[in-house]
């Protein structure tokens, strides 16, 4: 694959590249460039962490990275996810790793690091230390997002080391793109201005669009990346977020209930899950409906879709209908999967852990 397409592929990954100029000079100097992302292990995986992950990271793949998935264990123990039970937490990452091999990530070419693999090296501290250095307290709580908290909460100390971590991270695995949601930005960016100072080379940051919650939008003052981080899909709102195990009826019911005003494609959760999973992976859509509302509709992108929906040819309870259809066979293999495997136990063990912030 030529370096033109390769960048192609990871800009549809990408809602911001920072920058497509070293992106492009990384290709031309390394032929298997070093991507990553990190999870922290919190609770079941829903739809945007589990089957919109697997989009983005096999797309990497196919741009011929090297792709490492970090179970960043430690940093949901520092940041209190699973009432700071560091066993529940681990499970938790067993399980995720069991969910992405369920629905297609492309495991021969994804290598999995755990936290505690790494800090028990003693230059990884160093470093943390070292980042901790040229940093004040303020600039680490700006970065409380990337834990999905707000600057004005509280902090514990150890939420305190978790930018610091992250960052050290891309250092200590020798990451050359750090793809990750656009709510981890700010920790990116403390990355590539700590760099230099440290001797280490700047990473390339890719960041991925943040998938809506179902629910309506609330009115918010903030605006681009900052107002879809707000947005974003929560397992603290299981009722408009769609998990990996969700039931058929579940997911219905769900999608039923979303918010998709008619002639509306902005802010519209609905649409959201067509063009960001639907559409990639299924090349045509077909709309069923009975002959006296049109008969069955095939769409071939999601561009036409929307043409079709602005011009009221196609009803919010079709659209509906249709994603519904879809996400359930795009889940189903991932079902059947904890239903047949040795891995339904872990799944119930993991359902039944609390959830904390």
């Amino acid at each position: 694959m030529d370096i033109a397409s390769r960048v192609e592929l990871v800009k549809e990954v990408g809602e911001e590249v920072v920058t497509e100029e070293e992106l492009i000079t990384l290709f031309e100097t390394k032929k298997h460039p070093v991507a990553y992302d990190g999870f922290e292990p919190s609770g079941t995986l829903h739809i945007a962490q589990g089957l919109l992950r697997t989009i983005n990271v096999n797309k990497m793949i196919k741009a011929e990275c090297k792709f490492v998935m970090l179970a960043a264990d430690w940093h949901a123990w520092a940041n209190n996810k699973l009432g700071g039970d560091l066993d529940k937490i681990r499970k938790t990452g067993d399980y995720m790793i069991e969910v992405w091999k369920a629905c297609g990530m492309d495991l021969d070419n994804v290598k999995f690091v755990r936290s505690y693999d790494i800090v028990n090296r003693e230059d990884y501290w160093k470093t943390v230390i070292q980042i901790s250095r040229h940093n004040t307290v303020q600039r680490l709580t700006r970065c409380a997002q990337i834990m999905g908290r707000e600057e004005s909460e509280a902090l514990l100390g150890s939420q305190l080391l978790y930018p610091c971590m992250q960052a050290a991270d891309i250092f200590e695995l020798g990451v050359d793109i750090a793809q990750l949601g656009m709510d981890q930005r700010k920790v990116n960016m403390l990355a590539r201005e700590i760099a230099p100072k440290l001797g280490k080379e700047k990473p390339v940051c890719v960041h991925h669009h943040m998938l809506m919650g179902l629910g309506q939008p609330p009115a918010l003052a903030a605006t681009g990346a900052e107002r879809a981080i707000a947005l974003k899909m929560s397992k603290s709102k299981p009722e408009t977020a769609i998990f990996m195990t969700d039931t058929a009826e579940q997911v219905k019911q769900k999608i039923v209930n979303a918010y998709c005003p008619m002639r509306q494609i902005e802010d519209n959760p609905v649409f959201e899950y067509a063009r960001y999973i639907i559409f990639e992976k299924f090349p045509i859509l077909t709309i069923k409906r009975p002959a006296k509302w049109g008969g069955n509709l095939d769409i071939s992108s999601y561009e036409e879709l929307c043409k079709l929906y602005m011009a009221d040819k196609i009803h919010p309870m079709d659209v509906k209908a249709t994603i519904t259809e879809y996400t359930n066979q795009l889940l189903d293999p991932v079902r059947k999967y904890f239903e047949k495997s040795k891995q339904a136990k872990l799944l119930e063990e993991v359902k039944s852990f609390e959830i904390t912030r």
